[in-house]
């Protein structure tokens, strides 16, 4: 399967790279720089950016907006227990957006990495 790339910015890569390789189970692929990191989990590859890294994601728009770490658009990832996943995460201190949402497929919540950006945890009822 051919990997899928996406990029987030973060204040700090070094912490980014604490919580997704032991917290989410990512692999750290590479760290060439302070503000640039590689990780993987399956077939999704985690750029980490600094926005002023040196590299092309944290150039200013033409319009002057500059890239900032948060919002709102998250990847999600499958769990197959989403209350010890929740409990264990909780524990070690993670930020929680929400509480368990329950919906018509399964059940999700949302979790924010050190720099703000949100992550999907969702448990399928399949």
């Amino acid at each position: 399967m051919d990997m899928v790339s996406v990029r987030y910015l973060v204040a700090d890569v070094d912490a980014a790279i604490d919580f997704y390789s032991t917290l989410l189970g990512f692999t750290v692929d590479m760290h060439p720089a302070p503000g640039f990191a590689m990780l993987s989990r399956g077939p999704l590859r985690l750029l980490l950016s600094t926005p002023t890294g040196g590299g092309g994601a944290g150039r200013p728009m033409p319009d002057g907006r500059v890239p900032e770490p948060g919002g709102w658009n998250r990847f999600q990832l499958t769990v197959d227990d989403l209350e010890t996943a929740v409990a264990r995460l909780r524990a070690a201190g993670v930020r929680f957006r929400n509480e368990i949402v329950t919906g018509v497929g399964g059940k999700q919540i949302l979790v924010d990495d050190p720099s703000g950006n949100p992550v999907e945890l969702f448990e399928s009822f399949g």
